[in-house]
């Protein structure tokens, strides 16, 4: 992944790229080739298309929000990182060398980020999605989670609270077959999460297509910083 320290001073990157416009139907279009064609003739027989329609925009409109998001929330030491086309040669199985979608995300660096709360924009053929959550939190962070919850169930109420006055984002992921007793109905739905996103999932259309989809994600992204801050302490409290 292209990793982006904030700093100061525009990147070199900043400078050489201009700023997000909207992606396009090429783009789209594209995905949906490199899903039926997916082998390394077509692909590279099509990089160029790769690069103008899908790359480079995904690179603007991640370069264009971190930018955004450093300068409004300076002191958490962010990063950014856009996922490469290429998968995991240790893991592709069924003979497909390349991903149909591609992502972004703003992070605090980690050892391993799928256990760390992050921000992401993620693009596939069929939608597109961005939100805040884990990839795959620890057993033991969910737990120190429902443990601030058992500790301060009101703080954490009043922390969530605003999520229920908008439709933007909607609680994600999977929950313990075997419900666990939340000390409120409000904290329920958390209580019992296995790992946790809050996410906004919306399909291919005019929204993908505009500039304003930078505002829109650093909207997001601000809406949900007071959770990034509660979550991104978890694995400092007790076990």
């Amino acid at each position: 992944m292209k990793t982006t320290h904030i700093g100061p001073k525009k990147s070199k990157e900043s400078s050489g790229i201009a700023r997000f416009s909207g992606f396009s139907e090429r783009t789209i279009e594209f995905m949906w080739n490199l899903r039926m064609n997916n082998n390394k003739a077509w692909f590279d027989a099509n990089k160029d298309v790769f690069v103008r329609d899908f790359q480079t925009p995904m690179k603007q409109l991640g370069r264009d929000v971190f930018e955004r998001v450093a300068a409004e929330f300076g002191g958490r030491d962010f990063i950014h990182k856009v996922a490469r086309i290429y998968r995991d040669a240790r893991r592709v199985r069924d003979g497909e060398p390349y991903r149909a979608n591609l992502w972004f995300t703003i992070e605090r660096p980690a050892g391993e980020w799928t256990s760390t709360p992050v921000f992401w924009f993620e693009l596939a053929p069929e939608n597109w999605s961005y939100g805040l959550g884990f990839y795959a939190a620890r057993a033991e962070t969910m737990s120190k989670l429902r443990a601030r919850i058992d500790n301060n169930t009101k703080a954490f109420e009043k922390l969530i609270a605003p999520l229920d006055g908008q439709d933007e984002f909607v609680l994600d992921g999977p929950e313990y077959a075997r419900k666990k007793d939340a000390p409120s109905p409000k904290t329920e739905a958390w209580y019992n999460k296995k790992t946790l996103s809050l996410i906004h999932n919306q399909q291919i259309g005019d929204a993908l297509f505009s500039p304003e989809l930078v505002d829109r994600i650093v909207k997001g992204y601000a809406f949900l910083m007071p959770l990034y801050d509660y979550f991104i302490t978890l694995d400092s409290d007790p076990s």
